[in-house]
């Protein structure tokens, strides 16, 4: 069996960092497997893609695309 990395401040992880070591580990391998598409990975879970997406959250997994600087160069379309 293969080691899972936990946080804990303590010298034995408890079961709640077991267990989201274990939820972390499980959701990273799906969505690798769904090259990142959430929706598939959630069906292949069978969750609903909100839960994933909740347990995403709470677990860190959620990565936000940083805002891409504009250019001096690039316009910048106005309503209008």
């Amino acid at each position: 069996m293969e080691q899972v990395q936990v946080r804990s401040l303590g010298a034995r992880p408890t079961l709640k960092d077991l267990v989201e070591a274990y939820e972390r580990r499980v959701i990273e391998d799906a969505l690798r497997a769904t090259q990142g598409n959430q929706r598939r990975a959630a069906r292949a879970l069978g969750v609903l893609p909100t839960t994933l997406h909740e347990k995403m959250k709470r677990l860190g997994l959620l990565h936000r695309a940083e805002p891409r600087a504009l250019e001096a160069s690039e316009p910048i379309a106005l309503a209008g």
